[in-house]
């Protein structure tokens, strides 16, 4: 295993923090969830706010008791690394110089410097996890068909020393943009507005952010979210990205690599833990009995559920921001299926499923 930051780093970088009821099963079951289990943040449902009212999405009740945990990511990544370390396996941190070679061989090579000196690694298979920007994808990157959607907005996100104003997630779509109200522990809150891809947090003080999220979570009958510190503040643009397929030879794609999707659902860690559970099963397979037809048909079964993943964050993402120049006709579009998520178990009840994640594509 092989990491370019230093464990410092990776261990402090803040970010998403729900989980759905799948990951939670499957470190649970990986022996590595008992401080989530002690800290994490259980929610049965989430609020849509829109029109100076709140709705409640009883998420457990519309999926058989499945529900949803807040426990930041950077938490996740302290206990698997403190898990490996503590099983003795290999775990590399800042490496250089990173590449995947001889793909289509029996036996691949990654070729990387550490501690000073060149290293070569002869793989069976090779897992690129290694996000976005990583050196994977860009080795294939000839073999790849390549699915990209820009959105017109992006999130201003900010984590606040502040009690949460609320015991579950809030989503609010409001004249003046979308915004979300979230935690990541009973003192620090995260919470979210729709601003343009290319702002300049210079132009957002801390004033400004605190009246901007008061104005778009108001509520008829009178609401106010607490206030604290601002620790951190960031943007966040919106996109959503896949590669096809997610393997070439011996290299197999997961996580970010492979699709990234727009926040508005909390889907990036989860479809990456699922893509990971794929390949286990299937490299669990090919040790037991030399069997390959996991390995060959890892694309095709991530992907079922990668884009199942795509659309609903896709249609989040449609149902509860503002575009630049929505016109009235849209708004009211808007509007009615917002009310009609509402209202109808059956809409709810599809969002619900989604959202606490799908057992199986």
């Amino acid at each position: 295993m092989l990491e370019l930051r230093s464990r410092e780093y990776v261990e402090g970088r803040v970010r998403a923090g729900v989980l759905e009821q799948r990951t939670v099963d499957l470190l649970t079951e990986a022996g590595v969830a008992d401080r989530l289990h002690h800290e994490g943040m259980v929610h049965e449902g989430l609020e849509l706010r829109f029109g100076g009212r709140g709705h409640r999405i009883d998420l457990s009740g519309l999926t058989g008791g499945r529900r949803i945990t807040v426990y930041g990511q950077q938490e996740v990544v302290k206990d698997l690394i403190a898990a490996r370390l503590a099983s003795g396996l290999d775990l590399r941190f800042e490496v250089a110089g990173v590449s995947v070679e001889e793909l289509e061989s029996a036996r691949p090579a990654v070729r990387f410097t550490h501690d000073g000196g060149p290293h070569e690694l002869r793989c069976d298979a090779i897992a690129g996890c290694d996000g976005f920007h990583g050196v994977c994808r860009p080795a294939i990157a000839g073999a790849l068909r390549v699915f990209v959607r820009e959105y017109p907005f992006a999130w201003l996100g900010i984590l606040a020393r502040a009690r949460p104003s609320s015991e579950e997630l809030i989503y609010a779509n409001h004249p003046r943009g979308f915004a979300l109200h979230s935690m990541r522990s009973p003192e620090v809150i995260r919470s979210y507005l729709q601003c343009e891809p290319g702002e300049d947090l210079a132009e957002w003080p801390d004033e400004r952010i605190w009246s901007e999220l008061q104005a778009r979570f108001e509520l008829d009958e009178g609401f106010r979210l607490n206030e604290g510190e601002i620790f951190d503040k960031g943007v966040t643009p919106m996109r959503s990205f896949v590669v096809e397929p997610m393997q070439h030879g011996r290299l197999f794609l997961a996580g970010d690599a492979a699709h990234i999707v727009p926040p508005t659902g909390a889907k990036g860690l989860n479809v990456a833990v699922a893509d990971v559970e794929v390949l286990a099963e299937a490299l669990e397979s090919f040790y037991a009995s030399g069997d390959t037809s996991g390995l060959d048909g890892y694309s095709a079964r991530c992907l079922r559920r990668v884009w199942r993943v795509q659309h609903f964050s896709y249609w989040m993402t449609s149902l509860l921001h503002r575009p630049p120049g929505q016109d009235p006709f849209e708004a009211k579009l808007q509007r009615s299926q917002l009310e009609y998520v509402c209202a109808s178990e059956a809409a709810s009840r599809t969002l619900a499923e989604n959202y606490v994640g799908l057992q199986r594509v």
